[in-house]
């Protein structure tokens, strides 16, 4: 059985670490996914590297809270959380970008 409380400990242990790997690795997907939907890559690439930015934007959102649940307020959770939903409001924008102008024959390149 999953213990929650072991769970959180962990995070709040390894918060260095954690935060060394969440914060680059969701500003290089988001960009990826951004850089994409710029190229006119198929969906399927787009969504993939959505779901992982978003993947990762959501541990970092789980992490933070975890230090919210003992009563951490500092600037640093405020911004981890900042930059989560920043990531998850990128992609979703990246997704809805695509199928609106994926088809639309004004953003072709050959005007």
């Amino acid at each position: 059985m999953l213990d929650l409380n072991t769970l959180a400990e962990f995070s709040r242990g390894n918060c260095i670490s954690i935060c060394t790997f969440l914060v680059p690795a969701n500003l290089l997907v988001t960009i990826l996914t951004m850089s994409l939907v710029a190229l006119r890559r198929p969906s399927h690439q787009v969504w993939q590297s959505a779901g992982i930015a978003s993947f990762f934007a959501s541990v970092m959102i789980l992490h933070v809270y975890t230090w919210f649940q003992i009563g951490v307020v500092m600037a640093p959770t405020y911004i981890l959380l900042w930059l989560a939903i920043t990531c998850l409001v990128t992609n979703l924008a990246a997704i809805l970008f695509q199928r609106r102008y994926s088809n639309s024959p004004s953003f072709s390149n050959n005007v």
